[in-house]
């Protein structure tokens, strides 16, 4: 059993596999770190100085501390349950970058893998035949 489960995590396809896990999870953090710290600071500047992250809804106030709660972690801290329609925008925008930098991804490969149009295919003609050609086209002129 051993030998066989080596054999199949050391096949090509097994470690490529592995190795595009770990480039995904790499590039993930890149687009989270992206849309945390670039594009959502002035986005939400830009919207009336909102700070995505603290965007929620109290559902239930907490058992500590009783509500409003001025950040997400306050309320969190305080044991309340919330709705974080914030932090939701902030993974349909990572979403979205990664989607779009896939699309690209795979459109170059695309493009680099497309195949050169076929060579026309000769047909050999008989010698007679040729001949035959030969003569007409020499009687044609």
């Amino acid at each position: 059993m051993f030998k066989e489960f080596r054999e199949f995590a050391m096949r090509g396809n097994v470690i490529d596999l592995a190795v595009g896990v770990v480039i995904g999870a790499a590039f993930g953090k890149i687009v989270d770190s992206l849309v945390k710290d670039i594009i959502m600071p002035p986005l939400g500047f830009l919207i009336g100085k909102v700070d995505f992250t603290n965007m929620f809804v109290t559902l239930v106030e907490g058992t500590k501390v009783a509500g409003p709660y001025e950040t997400l972690k306050a309320a969190q801290d305080a044991g309340a349950v919330t709705l974080n329609f914030g932090l939701f925008i902030n993974s349909m925008i990572s979403f979205t970058i990664v989607a779009f930098a896939i699309f690209l991804v795979v459109k170059a490969m695309n493009k680099m893998k497309r195949e050169e149009a076929p060579a026309p295919v000769v047909v050999e003609t008989p010698e007679e035949i040729a001949l035959l050609r030969e003569i007409r086209d020499s009687l044609k002129k």
